[in-house]
C-alpha cells in the first residue's frame, strides 16, 4: 500500500540536505544530494510506519491522492 507524507527539505549551510516531516514524527534524513536525501527519507519513513502500525490504536496514514502537485528538480 502506498501512503502520502509531506516532507520538508532544506539545504544546510554545510551543503547537505535535511528532510523532516511534521506528519511522521521522528522522520529525519540527511544526504549529500536531493536524490540521496529522498531515498534515505523514504527508508526511514517506511521503518517508522511499520513500527507505528504495530501499536494499538494507531492512526492510519493517508492514501496517495489521485492528483497531486510535485516539484520536479531538473539539472541543466
Amino acid at each position: 500500500m502506498e501512503t502520502f507524507i509531506n516532507i520538508h527539505i532544506e539545504k544546510l549551510p554545510e551543503g547537505v540536505y535535511l528532510a523532516t516531516s511534521e506528519e511522521l514524527q521522528g522522520l529525519v534524513a540527511q544526504g549529500r544530494t536531493l536524490t540521496e536525501t529522498l531515498e534515505i527519507a523514504r527508508d526511514v519513513a517506511r521503518k517508522l510506519m511499520e513500527a507505528q502500525l504495530t501499536r494499538p490504536n494507531s492512526i492510519p496514514f493517508p492514501a496517495v491522492p489521485e492528483v497531486l502537485d510535485y516539484p520536479l528538480v531538473v539539472s541543466h
